[in-house]
């Protein structure tokens, strides 16, 4: 007979300590550390142990004894069950001083390196209604809480919003986000009422049935919005179905300027190598940047911020121009007191005139690794003699090449592949060996073998943009022989999340 496992403690006045790594919290019991979500340093609570290991321990919160004095009220009613937004009881002043220390702590902790003085953590222009992408997915069972579990009439019914994390085929049904402007939650609950109302059917993803998977809102500084059905046809159709929903939205929503849509089979909600059709508009959408017009298709990535995507980008190109002196790189635009951060929006024009506000030495060439679709490379091409990006999806490369097009920019040139496959000894040597590189690569940082590849190249600089700086610390190990770093800056994208970006220069040890 199998030995009963010992059932797990509630502790009771516990005083959560700091925070954590995924937007949790955590105290110390019985020498384990224990992670616990969605409460904040200071709070005195009770504490269900879930789940035990022999280094630490993951609770969570049955009862507020005391509410700490650094805390913020919740302004969203899925707070707590979403998870999306795990730091919204948390003041944004707050947020931004443990994101600064998580770089700090990761960059120091994995990378092991000698840094600089960081720079102060450049916080978001906007705290709600920051983002120009969300994307919703459809289900015949929507998530239920604890509460909610013993609702009957609740049960089988279908929803549109958020994945749960531990609930894969269930969605959390979303009333209102306040993540991007509110036109996208009228479109999303709309799609909602319209389909329950006419009976169609939501997908099923554990049996891969149901006409309704996944709803793309995009959104742009232009004024244009993107909307991307991810239908589910079956062997009787759904395709009329279908089209009457986007009539419908269409005629409802003038303000849609690209109605997009397609037929996926795959087990997957992924649609990079799906045929993507278009019910009404174009094909895309524009964002504007300084002077800049950038085509956003529905494959392409862009910075889904696109305020703070514009302070992201001018930190780069600062990286890549402004002259060093004594081992220091002269800036000055981006020390911020935290106050001003809510003025950051009148200070968008200190690079109106970028043409003579940079030291370009000699007119460098520069590799844009991960281009996407050529926003940075476009972003810094007038301060080039020519900048070379590379990128894994070809239709992001083509968008690329038409941003150029459209500005009027005639010095890039666009490579669709692998980067490891792509950015070899062969490649420099037909192109130029470059006197910078900017990398912006996902999450899971770059290749090993793109690092050795780079470091043969030798730029004089190395821009290394990240969204995750655990990784990015990672690579700047494997660059430490060759390169030192003498910037760092952080930039907070995602309000109310623990995800921070970060900007770092390296530039080539001189020789003894």
């Amino acid at each position: 007979m199998a030995r009963k496992k010992k059932p797990l403690p509630i502790l009771e006045n516990v005083t959560i300590e700091a925070v954590a790594a995924e937007g949790k919290c955590l105290f110390h019991w019985n020498e384990l550390v224990v992670f616990v979500p969605f409460c904040v340093p200071g709070d005195i609570v009770d504490v269900q142990i879930r789940r035990k290991k022999h280094s630490f321990a993951e609770g969570e919160v049955v009862r507020f004894i005391e509410y700490s004095k650094v805390r913020a009220t919740p302004f969203c009613q899925h707070f707590g069950v979403c998870g999306g937004c795990k730091w919204q009881n948390l003041p944004y002043e707050e947020q931004l001083k443990f994101k600064q220390q998580q770089v700090f702590d990761q960059l120091h902790r994995i990378g092991k390196v000698k840094l600089p003085e960081f720079r102060p953590i450049l916080g978001s222009v906007r705290t709600q209604e920051y983002r120009n992408k969300l994307d919703f997915g459809c289900a015949n069972k929507r998530y239920l809480t604890k509460e909610q579990f013993e609702n009957e009439e609740l049960k089988d019914v279908p929803a549109i919003g958020f994945h749960i994390t531990g609930a894969f085929d269930k969605i959390l049904p979303i009333e209102k986000c306040w993540l991007m402007d509110d036109l996208h939650n009228q479109i999303r609950n709309e799609v909602r009422d319209y389909a329950i109302a006419n009976g169609l059917s939501f997908f099923d993803l554990r049996a891969q049935i149901g006409l309704l998977r996944d709803v793309i809102i995009r959104n742009s500084a232009s004024g244009e919005w993107m909307v991307i059905f991810q239908f589910h046809y079956d062997e009787t159709g759904g395709q009329q179905e279908a089209f009457d929903l986007m009539k419908h939205i269409a005629d409802k929503f003038p303000q849609i300027t690209s109605l997009m849509y397609l037929d996926n089979q795959k087990c997957n909600d992924t649609i990079g190598d799906q045929e993507i059709l278009v019910f009404k508009g174009k094909d895309h959408i524009y964002e504007l940047m300084e002077d800049l017009k950038f085509k956003v298709g529905p494959k392409s990535f862009y910075q889904t911020n696109t305020e703070q995507a514009y302070h992201l980008y001018s930190v780069a190109r600062e990286f890549a121009f402004m002259p060093i002196e004594n081992g220091e790189l002269r800036i000055e635009n981006y020390d911020y007191p935290q106050e001003q951060q809510a003025n950051l929006l009148q200070k968008q024009d200190l690079h109106s005139n970028h043409n003579s506000q940079f030291s370009i030495l000699n007119s460098p060439l520069i590799y844009d690794l991960y281009t996407g679709t050529g926003t940075i490379a476009n972003f810094v091409a007038r301060q080039a003699r020519q900048v070379i990006g590379i990128e894994y999806v070809p239709e992001a490369i083509e968008d690329a090449k038409i941003n150029s097009e459209i500005n009027g920019i005639d010095n890039t040139l666009f490579y669709a592949g692998d980067m490891k496959d792509i950015l070899n000894d062969d490649f420099i040597a037909e192109h130029g060996r470059p006197d910078v590189i900017i990398t912006d690569p996902p999450r899971a940082g770059m290749h090993p073998d793109v690092v050795k590849t780079i470091l043969r190249a030798a730029p004089e600089r190395i821009v290394y943009v990240s969204c995750n700086p655990a990784t990015q610390a990672r690579d700047l190990q494997a660059f430490d022989e060759q390169y030192e770093v003498i910037a760092v800056q952080p930039v907070d994208m995602f309000p109310h999340t623990p995800h921070v970006e970060n900007v770092v220069l390296l530039t080539k040890r001189q020789e003894n």
